[in-house]
């Protein structure tokens, strides 16, 4: 019997076990419950209810901005973050330019890191029938690029302005939109294409292509490999991906239009954050629950093989270079209890 219910779709409880006494109540803030950082907590809160570790209630579909301002202020205690977001944090910026750098400084120095994975890799679509070329085409276009604020927002934007020097409102009419309204954005037509996060595969696009098939294009080669595109790549929270076309790796119903064999995108890489404060014991054992279950937790859903789960290598997890958090003390010793080995920069 599953252990999820539903309150008015956002958020899951994850109940103890029968006969569990849970030693914890914890609140948690992720994206939608189809991601992977969704996936990824909710796998950790159902293996920490089954052992009493903890009972955590999940809202999903969180705007992660205020999600990562939430845990800072010690008002959630476990939340997905994208990393760009402690960035622009620690510095007052972007939708924290409100806070001021100097408030902003001391929320990012309350935040740290349990375990990390990809959240999901940006690209431009479209359905076959409104004869969408490209990203050439975006000038002019009716682009859905996200929610109405947030880090997907001025990921999609950043996206265009690089690969087409174009700016939302000027260049092209970006359409926001909150997720939940997602798909049905997709398949009313509202937008002529949309710069919005994938995975392989994506449920978002698998479930708009059951209304008719659509194209996913690569970001143009030539601007990816560039000196441009290759600074974006290492922006705080992004990384350069490239990815082997294969049969359905979008879903089905879906094509790759690209220069070679590869699909090339940016990546927002993050993890689960938590306050500073929170007990060591705790902050271990969370982490020792998502290393010991990583193999449950990587087959949840199709794309969870995909997203990075596990790895400690700063290219790919985000951590260290401009990224101003750091791993929490109970979260380091159970990494290095399971053999693993975390980089120096990283370490609290």
């Amino acid at each position: 019997m599953s252990k999820f219910t539903s309150i008015a779709g956002v958020l899951v409880t994850l109940g103890m076990a029968t006969g569990a006494h849970a030693q914890a109540n914890l609140t948690g803030e992720t994206t939608p419950p189809t991601e992977i950082a969704a996936q990824t907590l909710f796998g950790v809160a159902e293996l920490a209810a089954e052992t009493g570790l903890a009972n955590i209630q999940i809202a999903a579909g969180q705007t992660l901005t205020n999600s990562v301002q939430n845990v800072a202020e010690g008002k959630t205690d476990i939340a997905a973050a994208p990393f760009v977001l402690p960035f622009l944090l620690s510095r007052g910026a972007g939708p924290y330019a409100s806070i001021g750098p100097e408030t902003g400084a001391e929320l990012a120095g309350q935040l740290s890191v349990l375990y990390t994975y990809r959240f999901s890799v940006f690209g431009l679509s479209a359905y076959e029938s409104a004869n969408f070329s490209g990203w050439d085409a975006v000038e002019g276009a009716t682009i859905y690029n996200g929610p109405p604020r947030g880090a997907a927002l001025n990921k999609a934007r950043a996206m265009a302005r690089l690969a087409a020097g174009l700016e939302d409102g000027k260049g092209y009419t970006g359409l926001q939109v909150n997720w939940g309204q997602s798909v049905s954005t997709i398949t009313e037509g509202s937008a002529n294409a949309h710069i919005l996060p994938m995975n392989f595969p994506d449920a978002r696009h698998s479930q708009a292509a059951s209304s008719g098939g659509m194209v996913v294009y690569s970001f143009p080669k030539d601007v990816f490999e560039g000196e441009a595109g290759t600074k974006f790549g290492r922006a705080p929270g992004s990384a350069a991906v490239v990815q082997p076309i294969e049969e359905d790796l979008f879903g089905p119903n879906i094509r790759v239009v690209s220069e070679d064999g590869n699909f090339r995108g940016y990546a927002d890489i993050g993890g689960d954050v938590v306050n500073t404060s929170m007990d060591e014991e705790l902050a271990y054992q969370l982490t020792k629950t998502f290393l010991d279950g990583l193999d449950m937790i990587k087959q949840r859903t199709p794309s969870m093989a995909k997203g990075w789960l596990g790895e400690t290598d700063p290219a790919i997890t985000g951590m260290c270079g401009p990224n101003p958090i750091k791993y929490h003390p109970g979260a380091v010793r159970a990494w290095q209890e399971a053999g693993y080995t975390l980089p120096e920069c990283a370490l609290p």
